[in-house]
């Protein structure tokens, strides 16, 4: 176990498991350099099935630097239909090739367009729409670009493989014809992305909403210069935070950073000087998504904060301690996924140890942290000290997350571990692996690149 990067400890992220030096370089060199294809669960009738009985037609896009939101309204634009009328199981990223499902309602196969970037194969209809549910997990196909040392990476492995819990051999264990393939396990963390790769904020916004700080969180949105942004956005942020002259920030703001400008505008309309209720207001302004991402990143901070105080404690993350909170898995996952059903919850006590680690050896259970919120229980033992002690730090409660509108959240746990089985290949060094949704990729690659969160996309 070794400090983490500066940049990934101040998410949360204290640690990388692997002691070993990393390989270096960095991902997303071009987009078929980072290739995701969902694994979904979604069952489909013939595509010339009764439209009335099912109206909704169903494509697998295979998509080159095209952003999920993007393309669904390109879609519906084609088609003369509204944007709600097209649905997707999981936001992919635009630099990347992204083969996933959309669900499109009312549509004629025969209408499909023609979209640069875009391959499309009709699947069939079925009678609703895609959700969210849908989705079990993402497989992977990750090139590392300009790998200083690629001969890490099997070692690197082989630490992985130990601290997922696994017993027989490493990274040689299963050589196939393009390389060595391992089953591995890593940190379940929240990965950069979900907080801001360039200027990770939205955890610090969230907390301010959920301690009830209305003008501490537009502050922390609008403030906070980083040097990873433009030099006028940095003027930008930095007069705002010593002003608090809203009009005059809105003509500071640059047009793209629209809901800076959004919060500017909502506060200049204020007659006198803001209070909490205004700036709630301006915070309401922004998309509904964004409000829920701000609290969704609060509790993301301290879960990772969970997990580096469990491995700071040398506590196991692949079987139970007494005081856990396990969950069971989803039996519905494809082959080869595990997949944790965080509805299947158990308090894990002295007599339940045993039986809930033999589970934990087979697949079938996790250890759990939580993602606090008004519904949340925390686990008991060392793990429940370890959850209060990060609560009290940052001055939380449960009851906090007790919010109005988007920003309410009963909360909920999430598995401690993930594992995967990682294929290695070499010239150029690529690792594939296959992850259960709401899992990152670059949690995995961060532990053999060990570069700045930057180079890793």
């Amino acid at each position: 176990m070794r400090p983490a990067h500066p940049t990934e400890r101040a998410v949360g992220m204290e640690y990388y498991v692997t002691d070993s030096d990393g390989v270096g370089g960095r991902l997303r060199e071009a987009d078929d350099h980072f290739r995701v294809r969902e694994l979904e669960r979604f069952s489909t009738e013939p595509v010339d099935a009764d439209a009335d009985a099912y109206p909704h037609l169903v494509v697998r896009a295979r998509l080159s630097g095209w952003d999920t939101n993007d393309f669904a309204s390109r879609l519906s634009d084609a088609l003369g239909v509204s944007r709600e009328r097209v649905n997707w199981a999981g936001t992919k990223d635009k630099y990347a090739v992204t083969t996933q499902l959309f669900s499109i309602y009312g549509a004629d196969p025969t209408n499909l367009p023609d979209v640069n970037g875009a391959d499309l194969e009709v699947l069939g209809r079925a009678g609703r729409n895609l959700e969210f549910g849908d989705l079990a997990g993402n497989a992977f196909e990750l090139v590392v670009s300009d790998a200083e040392h690629p001969e890490n990476a099997t070692e690197i492995a082989d630490e992985l493989h130990a601290f997922g819990g696994l017993e027989d051999g490493g990274a040689d264990a299963t050589d196939g014809d393009d390389g060595s393939s391992v089953s591995v396990g890593v940190p379940n963390f929240f990965g950069q992305q979900r907080f801001g790769s360039r200027r990770p904020v939205t955890h610090a916004v969230g907390l301010e909403i959920v301690r009830g700080d209305w003008a501490g969180a537009v502050m922390a949105y609008l403030g906070n210069p980083t040097d990873a942004e433009p030099e006028s956005t940095q003027e930008a942020r930095a007069f705002v935070q010593e002003t608090r002259d809203w009009q005059a920030a809105l003509e500071r703001f640059p047009h793209r950073l629209r809901y800076e400008r959004s919060l500017c505008h909502g506060l200049a309309e204020v007659d006198g000087e803001p209070g909490p209720e205004d700036f709630r207001a301006a915070l309401e302004r922004l998309p509904s998504n964004l409000q829920r991402l701000f609290v969704h990143a609060a509790q993301s901070y301290a879960f990772n904060l969970m997990l580096s105080e469990r491995l700071e404690r040398g506590l196991p993350f692949d079987e139970p301690v007494a005081g856990d909170v396990a969950c069971f898995a989803d039996t519905d996952a494809p082959a080869g996924l595990e997949l944790p059903d965080t509805d299947r919850l158990q308090r894990v006590d002295e007599r339940r140890v045993r039986s809930v680690r033999r589970h934990c050896e087979r697949g079938r259970a996790f250890v759990t942290a939580p993602l606090v919120g008004t519904e949340t229980e925390l686990a008991d033992g060392e793990q429940g000290e370890i959850e209060r002690s990060v609560l009290d730090e940052l001055n939380l409660e449960p009851a906090d997350f007790d919010l109005p509108g988007e920003f309410h959240s009963t909360g909920t746990r999430r598995a401690i571990l993930v594992r995967t089985a990682l294929s290695l290949e070499t010239d150029p060094l690529t690792l594939s692996f296959a992850l259960p949704k709401g899992s990152y990729a670059t949690v995995l690659c961060r532990e053999f690149l060990k570069v700045d969160p930057l180079e890793l996309g």
